[in-house]
């Protein structure tokens, strides 16, 4: 690509359309109807402060957390437009208690797990929030859609990624090919290519995890987070410490300059909190992209089986050489 050429999202599709022709069709038809829902969010996202789109709608997802009415628009964003198009056979989202039959959609080749809006916490308070996204392939064209094609492993994922609505608002996804990020130009309302290739560093000096739940941690993770505030100015420690609380913007900061996201079981919870179909399939498909590593601790992430829609899981991610330090940790607390 030359010095200062501008490639629009939709033309990288259509150049990788010749290069994996997995990604014609149907499937790139979805990634358009997902940016369209990206910038309709991201429209509503900035007029928050402005409309009546902030608060509570007053009642509680299948999570039992209150859903705020950005959460959702978003989700109806989503499902409105995958009705229209019917290249989805169907969308499962964390806001939703059961799957969402699209009505134009009984031949099409591919399921959608969303979450519309993560982060959703953060709204009231103009911090980072964003949208999850992850694309399966029915099993058999055959057949009926049944809980085989919708509970895959993350292995099977044919694409994932993630919008995040912040200073800029950017476009970031894999088609199993590396990972690529967009960042929507406001004045001609296009995603522009500006994250190119993007890799991770293998090591970091960053650590994101909520330690005001720290007593209720394994101690093996106790002992990672002890270690990473330990001063050692060989090793350049203490790392630095960020945590948002949107899963989303920890996460992306991570990717592009190194580091560790931490959500590990606690003794309340003791399955981890965050959502396997919606959360932790499409970001683990995304770091091992970009050369990091995803893990409950004791087990990669996409190897996971799902058992049930809203499914949660204890999750390891990010740099690889940190995720394999907690994994050395958890085990040899373990085998004392």
């Amino acid at each position: 690509m030359e010095k200062n050429t501008i490639v629009t999202l939709n033309q990288f599709i259509a150049d990788q359309q010749n290069q994996f022709p997995f990604v014609k069709g149907s499937l790139s038809r979805i990634f358009r109807d997902i940016q369209l829902a990206a910038k309709m969010i991201n429209r509503d996202v900035r007029k928050a402060g402005l409309i009546d789109i902030l608060g509570n709608f007053g009642e509680t997802n299948i999570q039992g957390e209150e859903q705020k009415k950005l959460d959702v628009i978003s989700n109806d964003v989503f499902k409105r437009l995958m009705d229209m198009s019917g290249d989805c056979i169907c969308v499962v989202s964390e806001e939703d208690d059961d799957i969402h039959w699209c009505p134009n959609g009984a031949d099409a080749k591919y399921i959608l797990a969303i979450d519309p809006l993560d982060g959703s916490s953060n709204i009231d308070v103009n911090a980072s929030i964003g949208s999850i996204f992850s694309i399966y392939k029915r099993l058999s064209p055959d057949k009926p859609v049944d809980n085989e094609d919708i509970m895959q492993a993350g292995v099977n994922q044919v694409a994932a990624g993630y919008v995040i609505y912040g200073t800029a608002t950017m476009f970031v996804y894999t088609t199993g090919s590396g990972v690529n990020g967009f960042t929507l130009d406001d004045s001609i309302m296009e995603f522009c290519l500006s994250h190119p290739e993007i890799k991770t560093p293998q090591n970091g000096s960053i650590f994101s995890v909520n330690e005001g739940n720290l007593n209720e941690f394994h101690p093996g993770v106790i002992e990672y987070v002890n270690w990473c505030k330990g001063n050692n100015k060989e090793e350049k420690r203490p790392y630095s410490a960020r945590y948002i609380g949107s899963l989303i913007a920890d996460f992306h900061r991570n990717l592009l300059k190194g580091g560790i996201y931490l959500y590990p079981a606690t003794a309340k919870a003791p399955n981890g909190k965050l959502r396997l179909l919606y959360e932790c399939n499409p970001m683990a498909f995304l770091v091992e992209q970009a050369g990091g590593k995803a893990t409950t601790g004791s087990q990669r992430i996409m190897e996971i089986q799902p058992e049930n829609l809203h499914q949660r899981t204890p999750l390891i991610i990010g740099s690889t050489e940190m995720v394999n330090q907690v994994e050395r940790l958890l085990s040899n607390v373990a085998e004392q």
